[in-house]
């Protein structure tokens, strides 16, 4: 167990499509759970230059009801940012390419932009595993947010027509991803791991669906 490191997560995604409030909400996961900044720095996550490091005990807290009594075996996540901007293409780059793993973040509401496109060819020349974080399900007509709920449950507390407006949103990504040859599939549907890419739907600014992620 010993020299064991945190699994590399790159978030990629378009300018504006809510990475940064993504970023934000990791960052301040374990507030509650910590008595004091002093504490949080000391035991919890800790703050790099554009990383930030979440341990395994607040991973475990935090997804235990969609765990089924499993828990991370590893140290915990390093998340670290890659700007969205276009003029960060080679950072970017760099970023996708050193990850274990990358969470693409999609606005639900707009889809694919020219730096979701870009951020899925680096994926894809680096052979990077990735998810998609289908983000601003809030902004779909009708949904109703909880802070910090997940979204198996979200899902079953919403209207027909929200999620049948949520259903439209997410077809269009499946034409979009599909127009760069991924197979992508709601994450609660995903038989096989290896074949589809999952997506999570997610508000970033309600923290609703991050547990799923």
């Amino acid at each position: 167990m010993a020299g064991r490191r945190q699994p590399i997560v790159a978030v990629l995604g378009h300018v504006d499509h809510g990475k940064t409030s993504l970023l934000d909400h990791i960052r301040s996961l374990g507030k509650d759970a910590r008595a004091s900044v002093m504490d949080r720095e000391a035991g919890g996550i800790t703050q790099h230059i554009g990383a930030t490091e979440v341990p395994a005990d607040i991973l475990n807290a935090l997804c235990a009801p969609l765990l089924g009594g499993k828990t991370f075996d590893s140290p915990g996540l390093l998340f670290i940012d890659t700007p969205g901007h276009h003029s960060f293409s080679t950072l970017r780059s760099r970023g996708g390419s050193l990850a274990d793993i990358a969470i693409l973040v999609v606005d639900v509401m707009e889809g694919t932009r020219p730096q979701t496109i870009e951020s899925l060819r680096v994926l894809k020349e680096a052979k990077t595993p990735f998810v998609i974080a289908a983000n601003k399900i809030d902004r779909i007509h009708g949904w109703h947010s909880e802070h910090g709920r997940s979204m198996a449950e979200a899902m079953g507390d919403q209207s027909k027509e929200a999620m049948g407006l949520f259903e439209q949103r997410y077809w269009e990504l499946v034409g979009q991803f599909a127009e760069h040859g991924f197979n992508i599939e709601r994450y609660d549907r995903v038989d096989d791991f290896t074949k589809d890419i999952a997506l999570v739907p997610l508000s970033a600014r309600e923290g609703e669906g991050i547990q799923d992620l």
